[in-house]
C-alpha cells in the first residue's frame, strides 16, 4: 500500500511511535528530499536503511505509476520535508494515480503547520480555509487576495519570510488595515513566535524583517449588513444563474449573517 506520513514540523519529539516504526520497517520510501530524510532518520535513531525515492514537484506525474507499481507488492512511505504530504507537497498525483489504479492509501497522521497555526492564532476555529503560499509576484498577490475580501471563514496561508512584509502590506489593502491576523514564525521549534494584531500593526512589525517558516491565519469577513429582503433577492439571483437552491441560500447566509432556512424559506415564498 501507499502510507502518507506526516512528520515533525520542527520538534523531532513529535514523531509518533507508528512513524518511528514505518520508518524502521518500510522498504521503501519516497521522499520530498532524500537528504532530509537522511536527517530524520539518524535524528529519531533510526538504522533501518530503506531504498530512498526522490518523489517532488518536477518529477511527482512521471514517479507516480512506478510507485503505484511497487505498492502492489510492498509498503511505499511518502514523506515531505516536513509535515503531512499533499498539503502543499507532493504527493496527491500520486494518491490519484493510486486510487485510479485500485491501489490502498493510508495515513499515518501527525504534525500539521495549518492546524498548528490556527490553533493558536486566537482567531475563529470553526470554520477555515487553507489557501496554500501566496503568490509571488505582486500583481498576481493582489488579485488573489481581492478574491478572498469577502471571504467569511478564517483563513490560513504559507509564506516565505523574504515576503511576508510585503504580503501583509497587500493584505491591508486587500482586507483593510484593522482585520486580525497572527504571524506564526517556527512552530514547535525552539525559537517559536506568533504575532498577533491588526494587519496594519503586524505589516509595520515585519518591515524590519522576519526569519523562519511562517504561517498567517487571518480573520474572516464581517458579515454585511444586508437587509432580509435583500439578501433573499441574491438568494435568487444565484437560483437564476443555475445555483441549487439549498447552496445558494447557504453562501448569502455566509455572507450576510442570515439564517439560511430562513433564506431558503423567503425565497420559496417569492417564488410561489
Amino acid at each position: 500500500m501507499i502510507i502518507l506520513a506526516a512528520t515533525p514540523i520542527g520538534n523531532l519529539g513529535d514523531a509518533s511511535r507508528r512513524l518511528i516504526e514505518a520508518l524502521g520497517s518500510a522498504p521503501v520510501i519516497a521522499a520530498e528530499d532524500t537528504r532530509t530524510t537522511q536527517r530524520l532518520l539518524a535524528g529519531l535513531g533510526v538504522t533501518h536503511r530503506p531504498r530512498l525515492i526522490a518523489l517532488h514537484d518536477h518529477n511527482e506525474k512521471d514517479r507516480a505509476p512506478e510507485l503505484v507499481e511497487l505498492a502492489r507488492d510492498q509498503d511505499v512511505l511518502v514523506l515531505s520535508d516536513a509535515g503531512m504530504p499533499t498539503v502543499s507537497d507532493p504527493g496527491y498525483g500520486l494518491v490519484a494515480a493510486a486510487a485510479a489504479a485500485g491501489v490502498t492509501v493510508t495515513v499515518i497522521p501527525g504534525p500539521s503547520a495549518v492546524l498548528t497555526a490556527l490553533a493558536v492564532s486566537g482567531l475563529p476555529t470553526d470554520r477555515f480555509t487553507f489557501e496554500g503560499f501566496v503568490p509571488r509576484k505582486p500583481g498576481e498577490r493582489a488579485s488573489a487576495l481581492r478574491a478572498l475580501a469577502t471571504e467569511p471563514r478564517t483563513m490560513v496561508f504559507f509564506d516565505a519570510p523574504t515576503r511576508v512584509a510585503a504580503t501583509l502590506a497587500a493584505m491591508v489593502v486587500a482586507f483593510g488595515a484593522d482585520r486580525r491576523a497572527a504571524v506564526c514564525r517556527e512552530l514547535t521549534k525552539l525559537h517559536e513566535e506568533v504575532a498577533r494584531g491588526t494587519l496594519a500593526e503586524l505589516a509595520a512589525w515585519a518591515e524590519a524583517g522576519v526569519r523562519g517558516e511562517l504561517v498567517i491565519v487571518v480573520d474572516g469577513a464581517a458579515a454585511r449588513e444586508v437587509a432580509f429582503p435583500d439578501a433573499v433577492t441574491q438568494v435568487l439571483e444565484l437560483v437564476r444563474s443555475g445555483t441549487r437552491l439549498k447552496d445558494a441560500a447557504g453562501e448569502v447566509a455566509a455572507q450576510t449573517g442570515h439564517s439560511s432556512r430562513e433564506l431558503y424559506q423567503g425565497a420559496l415564498a417569492v417564488k410561489g
